[in-house]
């Protein structure tokens, strides 16, 4: 039986306090708990998907350069506070050929001013922003469908 296609999760820093951290602006949903519901969506879609976490931009970039290695089908980026600052991921979301979604849980729009620029968009295939943890599934949806 052959594999089931693949799809990166990627989730940048402070992420792993959803939850607790500002549930007004982020939401009550744990990371564990958007993980569940992707797991479900993705047997429904017939994907396979790989979720990670780390506060740390030089895994990000490692995991971007081994989504690229392992053929994966998509990559859903949610860069958090290095979508506003990173040279670095926006050199390595343009340096691979599989599509990134970015993903933002709120609407970095309707915040503060420095909120207003990513790095990522202008070299991700689409981004989508203020749905939340339904953000995920938005996501995962698109992904499979490329």
């Amino acid at each position: 039986m052959a594999a089931l296609p693949a799809i990166y999760v990627l989730n940048g820093p402070n992420l792993n306090l959803l939850g607790t951290r500002e549930p007004e602006i982020y939401g009550s949903d744990t990371l564990d708990d958007i993980a569940s519901a992707l797991e479900d969506r993705a047997r429904e879609l017939k994907v396979e998907v790989d979720i990670r976490q780390s506060n740390h931009e030089g895994h990000l970039i490692d995991w971007l350069h081994e989504a690229q290695a392992e053929g994966a089908k998509a990559i859903i980026l949610n860069a958090g506070a290095y979508t506003h600052t990173s040279v670095a991921l926006h050199d390595a979301v343009k340096a691979i050929t599989v599509p990134v979604i970015e993903l933002h849980l709120s609407n970095p729009h309707a915040r503060e001013r420095f909120r207003h620029r990513s790095f990522i968009a202008p070299v991700a295939r689409g981004t989508i922003t203020g749905f939340g943890a339904l953000g995920y599934q938005l996501a995962l949806d698109a992904a499979a469908r490329l």
